[in-house]
């Protein structure tokens, strides 16, 4: 589906392939938030594989031309892909020394899983053979070779028993153009309408070397946040997964290790990870999530955004950042919506009768009952007939968008909190639980359930929520006492004499109109 916001794509932006050297000093409207990313963590001589950007431009120009890879920028991507060959000494279909790539999308704001990405690129018979006497490692390149097809035919084909080109740069061409066509993908379009993101920015492509998590016990990924997303906590907070690839983990179709488990195996990335992740922190003045691998004990980064996060860590967050002397009181008020404040204060607690009936990982908190609900598409239909539903999957996906966004809560039987499970319910407010465990969906499907995304707990029916106490919780009293001294003296005056909880609201309220 083509919308009438393509005709006003990217207005403004040039149409070209940009190195992310560190150099580039196009902004996230142009390259994207993802190669943005890239191109400032090289600048600061942090540990990036090299890589390239087509910018917003590009993304005009494919739907501008049909829906095709115009021949002018196919060819600008052929010369960036020369720039990643002399950075890496390989070769882009060479069958001794295979360059293989990732062809990732990347909007100006960040929609996480919501478009598309293809990890593994340029694999063909002849270069898998390389790399295998590269290696020394069959099973190694057997396990990218069956990765890489699963992933192009679901993206690229849209067909599991579709033929994979063995040319490479036909792999890539039309890798690219599956990307673009991302941007107007349903659960795109239903993403940025439920998050008010205008539908003509666009998406760059970015190309980047490959590394690989999956080379041998020495290796792995992970995905870092720099404080807990959760709770707001000042403590590093991820996962890491052992010879596994980065989608491994945000899929959430297995549950990796804590973060711990890295220290213990491989202390010298550890260190250098959280190194890496204190400045980065700094630079940005606010918590990053960081998604990084480990290659032969190498540490490398992929990207790092602003993290999404809970309504209560938003609060504690930004009045931590002033504690710490990198907001001022007026940013910190900036940095909190009043979507997220009416989230703090309507979250709530309880405690359910007897044992509860699935334990997992808390990922998002707040109190949530409806009927237990396992397919998506059934949680939108019962959720728009004034049901209050629960979804429950084995993981979720950017296509259960929908549901998610229909349901009151999220469990979850796999995955982390650096799930897709996990980080979309705290971009969207929703009491979530993950990693429940193998047969959670059985257990739970048709009943009645209360989901407690604090403790990690599920309990039979339905929990009394005490109501969260505004004037008991200082952080949020702190808040709202900048934010009123950002109010008009009339307005100031007004809110004063209004209970507690409608104070804070009515706060928000006027900064937000």
């Amino acid at each position: 589906m083509v919308t009438s916001t393509i005709d006003t794509m990217a207005a403004g932006v040039a149409s070209e392939v940009v190195r992310l050297d560190g150099t580039c000093e196009l902004d996230r409207a142009a390259i994207g938030g993802k190669a943005w990313s890239v191109n400032a963590m090289r600048a600061q001589g942090l540990p990036v594989p090299p890589a390239v950007a087509l910018t917003t431009g590009c993304c005009a120009e494919f739907y501008a031309a049909g829906g095709v890879v115009p021949e002018e920028v196919w060819q600008q991507v052929r010369r960036g892909i020369a720039f990643l060959e002399e950075e890496t000494g390989r070769g882009f279909g060479d069958d001794q020394h295979p360059l293989l790539v990732s062809v990732r999308s990347g909007a100006p704001v960040s929609m996480p899983g919501m478009m598309d990405t293809v990890l593994n690129l340029g694999l063909t018979p002849a270069t898998a053979a390389g790399l295998a006497a590269e290696s020394g490692d069959e099973a190694y390149v057997a396990d990218t070779r069956e990765r890489f097809v699963r992933q192009y035919r679901e993206t690229v084909l849209d067909d599991e028993h579709g033929l994979v080109p063995d040319d490479p740069w036909d792999q890539l061409r039309a890798a690219v153009g599956a990307v673009f066509a991302s941007w107007q993908s349903p659960r795109a379009l239903t993403y940025r309408g439920s998050r008010g993101i205008a539908g003509d920015l666009g998406t760059a492509v970015t190309i980047q070397a490959m590394v690989f998590g999956n080379l041998d016990d020495r290796s792995g990924t992970g995905v870092l946040f720099t404080r807990n997303p959760s709770t707001g906590a000042r403590a590093p907070f991820g996962e890491w997964l052992p010879r596994g690839q980065g989608e491994d983990v945000v899929s959430g179709r297995v549950t990796p290790q804590p973060l711990a488990a890295l220290a213990t195996e491989l202390p010298g990335a550890h260190a250098l990870l959280m190194d890496a992740a204190s400045a980065l922190e700094e630079a940005s003045r606010d918590v990053q999530d960081i998604e990084f691998t480990v290659e032969a004990g190498r540490l490398w980064l992929l990207q790092t955004r602003a993290a999404k996060r809970s309504s209560a860590a938003a609060v504690r967050i930004a009045v931590d950042l002033v504690d710490e002397g990198l907001l001022t009181e007026a940013e910190a008020v900036g940095r909190v919506t009043l979507e997220q404040v009416r989230g703090v204060l309507g979250a709530g607690t309880g405690v359910g009768q007897g044992e509860p009936l699935a334990t997992g990982e808390a990922a998002c908190p707040g109190l949530a009952t409806g009927i237990a609900v396992t397919d998506p598409d059934e949680a939108e239909e019962r959720a728009d007939r004034g049901e209050d539903v629960i979804l429950v999957r084995s993981a979720t996906s950017p296509d259960d968008l929908h549901g998610m966004l229909a349901a009151r809560g999220i469990v979850t039987e796999y995955g982390g909190a650096t799930s897709h499970a996990a980080v979309v319910s705290r971009e969207i407010a929703r009491p979530c639980v993950v990693g429940c465990g193998e047969g959670t969906l059985a257990l739970l499907s048709g009943r009645e359930i209360t989901v407690d995304g604090a403790t990690g707990q599920v309990w039979e029916g339905r929990v009394e929520a005490t109501a969260a106490d505004p004037a008991a919780d200082p952080t949020l009293r702190r808040l709202t006492g900048w934010a009123e001294a950002l109010l008009p003296d009339g307005e100031r005056a007004r809110v004063a004499g209004l209970p507690a909880a409608e104070r804070v609201v009515a706060t928000f309220e006027s900064l937000d109109r």
